[in-house]
């Protein structure tokens, strides 16, 4: 398990491991730097920043409809199982929507909504994208079929609505002579029959996915779909950046409710008016480098943005790679490929809910004890010492997807009554699964130092003889975007012997701190 610190304890240990270092401080004449007074270089350390193991990935995590496909597409596409098969049961998620609950307790009042939210974290060209992409065909497919379906019911409601114009005068008249002759029912029908018409052409066209839109824009899509949505980002990061802005914090407040599935929203604009998003039903599913999570990761272990929603990304997978690669061409798994298909066409056509009158789901009795027992033993370990606010916060969120998980699976299984012990038992092995992807995410925050030393180590030879904290900066590199970053990942290479702290010359303002590398380190091209 990893012991996280808290960030009072971060701060300290920084503190201490600053004045241990005891940097060296030289004059520079004319902005070329001195010899170091009565230094002497120590040889460079290793700069160690290992990420703890992961769990891998096995098949019997998925029910067997889905499993054949998804590993057909990891064969092919020599990616790690595990991006597939998230975004699967992400995509699952989205297309049963609201409509199907789950009761966790036998008796207690308490809802789950069965949304997830994902994200798969690889360096680039891990195959993140085409992984996502295959997975989510089926969400695409049918998002497909509802728009046609709609193209030609809107054709044939504009059809009827350009006849009933063309027959409005005798509408009308129909309707005046009913009035007068006392028949105000018969003169109403008449009257709905024709606004129905122009109702029908006016449907907005069905959807399933979007990727890009404002939370206003999301809202009212939300209330025209409202089972529910998949947002899909090819990359995630850029979303959750969008967060972190002072300026995007009602967006911010708006997503952290939509995590919950059942949540009402209502938003104030000028232009717009009220909207009121009556079921905020929202599954996200994306890609991840993992240069860009890290600064993520360590703004919630700081407490800079620990509001819980980078906890909310539940089904954040972190795989190590494949290792070795080999080339794979073949005909994808047609059998495969179709039984997964179908598990998407049953979900979406079941007659089981709907969001006005959701279907609500118990386990069984075994079940239930199952998932009573490990409930219990997780919120005692999350609740005790040793663990960061952090990973507490994203423990106390599992619950949830547990238990969505286990409904998920039985409905795909063909459970249409209560969730049974496969189910269950299958979806208490993903938190195994996924507790470990959770310490090596978290990990990440506190290697970031570790990590960014490296970068700037890999590509010194882009920075001046004597550089200072602002020069490393200002190259804008990757994990390195902001002060905190640059100075923790500086202070890393003063203290494994890589480079040296010194003070520029006094020119009568407050003294620069440079830094020099140490001449021990093989020269460029070495």
């Amino acid at each position: 398990m990893i012991n996280f610190q808290s960030p009072e304890d971060a701060l300290k240990t920084a503190g201490a491991v600053r004045q241990s270092v005891a940097p060296s401080l030289v004059s520079i004449e004319g902005g070329k730097a001195g010899e170091p007074n009565g230094s002497s270089w120590g040889s460079p350390k290793p700069i160690k920043a290992a990420l703890p193991p992961v769990k891998r990935f096995h098949a019997d995590l998925l029910p067997d409809r889905l499993r054949r496909y998804v590993y057909d597409v990891a064969e092919r596409q020599q990616s790690p199982v595990d991006f597939s098969a998230v975004s699967a049961l992400v995509a699952v998620s989205a297309v049963v929507g609201n409509r199907v609950r789950i009761a966790p307790k036998t008796n207690d009042d308490w809802l789950v909504v069965p949304n997830l939210w994902g994200g798969i974290i690889g360096r680039p060209s891990a195959m993140k994208s085409p992984a996502m992409q295959s997975a989510l065909a089926p969400v695409y497919g049918l998002q497909d079929a509802m728009r046609k379906d709609w193209e030609g019911e809107t054709r044939t409601a504009r059809i009827d609505q350009t006849l009933a114009t063309l027959s409005a005068k005798d509408a009308k008249k129909q309707a005046e002579k009913a009035l007068k002759g006392g028949d105000r029912q018969r003169a109403r029908g008449i009257m709905q029959e024709a606004m129905a018409d122009d109702d029908e052409a006016d449907k907005p066209c069905p959807r399933l996915v979007v990727n890009d839109a404002t939370v206003e824009k999301l809202g009212e899509l939300l209330n025209e779909n409202p089972r529910g949505l998949l947002l899909v980002r090819d990359e995630l990061p850029g979303f959750l950046a969008r967060m972190e802005s002072e300026e995007f914090q009602s967006e911010r407040a708006f997503y952290l409710e939509a995590f919950n599935g059942d949540g009402r929203f209502t938003y104030d604009r000028i232009g717009r008016g009220t909207v009121q998003i009556e079921s905020c039903t929202l599954s996200i599913i994306g890609g991840i480098q993992p240069s860009r999570i890290a600064p993520i990761v360590r703004g919630a272990l700081t407490g800079a943005t620990n509001d819980g929603l980078i906890q909310r990304l539940q089904l954040s997978v972190w795989p190590d790679d494949i290792g070795k690669w080999e080339w794979v061409d073949r005909h994808p798994n047609g059998a495969a490929r179709e039984a997964y298909n179908a598990v998407f066409s049953d979900l979406h056509a079941m007659e089981l809910g709907s969001p006005e009158n959701p279907q609500t789901m118990r386990f069984a009795p075994g079940a239930q004890e199952a998932f009573r027992d490990w409930m219990s033993s997780l919120q005692n370990e999350a609740r005790g010492k040793g663990i960061s606010s952090v990973l507490e916060s994203h423990l106390l969120k599992m619950p949830k997807t547990i238990a969505s998980l286990a409904l998920l699976f039985e409905l795909i299984d063909g459970g249409r009554f209560e969730v049974g012990d496969v189910s269950t038992l299958r979806a208490l092995d993903w938190y195994d699964y996924l507790r470990s992807h959770a310490n090596r995410l978290y990990a990440a925050g506190e290697t970031m130092a570790e990590d960014g030393a490296k970068l700037i180590l890999d590509r010194r030879h882009q920075l001046p003889e004597a550089f200072t904290a602002r020069a490393v900066h200002q190259k804008k590199w990757a994990g390195l975007a902001d002060h905190a970053a640059v100075a923790a990942a500086l202070e890393t290479l003063v203290d494994t012997h890589h480079c040296e702290e010194f003070h520029l010359a006094d020119t009568g303002g407050r003294p620069t701190i440079a830094y020099r590398w140490n001449p021990r380190l093989p020269k460029e091209g070495n």
